[in-house]
């Protein structure tokens, strides 16, 4: 009787734990599914019946984190746990939460606890970006409505603009900004190299140059300047001027890679081979990987009888301009995909 008994409890305990999981699991397919009401129920009825399955406790979590019931979910959502995969389930929804209730501080807060434990994962790297995006258009908004007239706007707008090719708009911005604040350290350089991207005829060539010339006066120290003044000089035929800017962009800033490759070409046309050299090992130090800079070293050592050198660049530019191998680059191959021309 008693053996009739005990085995009566196991079937019943049994067929408890598989309703139950039964009950989880349909909970998880609904709200995976889209289904947010119909999963809450069976996944309150799981979490109940086991307050110890974490699936069941994080997924009606995350079902009332969809449902806007961000304030029930959180304390669940803000729990750690030895499995990572809900952990990081949990962390992406708590932070969505944050961000819905405007709470910006705890948002980027949780954000960098994600990406320190899953600095690779597509799903977190997403969300930086759009939460970011998202910080960005409202500190934008915030500043257009509070601050209208401000130079700040007209730099922002000059820098929106910029970035989706619309050089003539940015010009017109940066100018408007520098007329509130002529003295606001940037706004020169950023009319300059808006006024180069837009076109190079001498006459724009000119309004640049003044541009980094008054950027100068304002920030004597002003590398950035003193690089594109060279780039100037040097589609004007005045290598010479040229060198010197490129020289002074240096002296002012020791790791500005570009001045110190833009350098070192002048210096092996000149034939000053140890010095070109000189210049273009460093660039290569500082940027191992840098395309331009191994190239430029290639022929200052070729141009000075070093061919073993220059051999040994040359592979290294070969490594450097070998496409990366992988799923992704065979996908490619299979689409026939070919680099465009440059």
């Amino acid at each position: 009787m008693r053996g009739i008994s005990f085995f009566f409890v196991f079937v019943l305990s049994a067929a408890a734990l598989a309703a139950q999981t039964t009950e989880r699991d349909r909970g998880i397919a609904a709200f995976q599914a889209g289904r947010y009401a119909e999963a809450l129920s069976d996944l309150k009825a799981a979490a109940a019946k086991n307050p110890h399955d974490q699936r069941a406790a994080v997924f009606l979590a995350l079902d009332q984190a969809a449902q806007g019931n961000c304030k029930a979910a959180l304390p669940e959502l803000l729990r750690t746990r030895k499995d990572a995969n809900l952990d990081l389930l949990a962390g992406l929804a708590a932070a969505k939460c944050y961000s819905a209730a405007g709470d910006e501080a705890r948002t980027f807060a949780r954000l960098a606890q994600l990406k320190k434990r899953f600095p690779k994962n597509a799903d977190v790297l997403y969300l930086d970006a759009k939460l970011h995006m998202k910080a960005f258009n409202n500190a934008t908004f915030a500043m257009f409505q509070r601050t209208p007239n401000s130079y700040r706007v007209h730099e922002l707008s000059a820098e929106i603009f910029e970035v989706n090719n619309r050089y003539s708009e940015a010009i017109g911005e940066y100018r408007k900004a520098i007329a509130l604040a002529p003295q606001a350290p940037g706004l020169h350089y950023r009319l300059g190299r808006a006024l180069l991207l837009a076109k190079h005829t001498p006459e724009s060539m000119k309004q640049a140059a003044a541009a980094f010339e008054a950027e100068l006066k304002l920030s004597p120290e002003d590398a950035a300047s003193e690089f594109q003044l060279g780039q100037i000089a040097q589609a004007q035929a005045n290598p010479a001027k040229a060198e010197a800017h490129f020289a002074r962009a240096v002296k002012l800033s020791p790791h500005f890679v570009q001045a110190l490759i833009a350098l070192g070409k002048s210096y092996t046309h000149d034939k000053r081979h140890q010095q070109a050299i000189s210049v273009l090992e460093r660039a290569v130090k500082i940027q191992p990987n840098n395309e331009r800079a191994h190239y430029a070293l290639m022929t200052a050592y070729r141009d000075s009888g070093q061919m073993q050198k220059a051999q040994a660049e040359e592979v290294v530019l070969q490594r450097l301009r070998k496409p990366p191998e992988g799923e992704f680059s065979e996908f490619l191959k299979k689409l026939g995909d070919q680099n465009p021309k440059q």
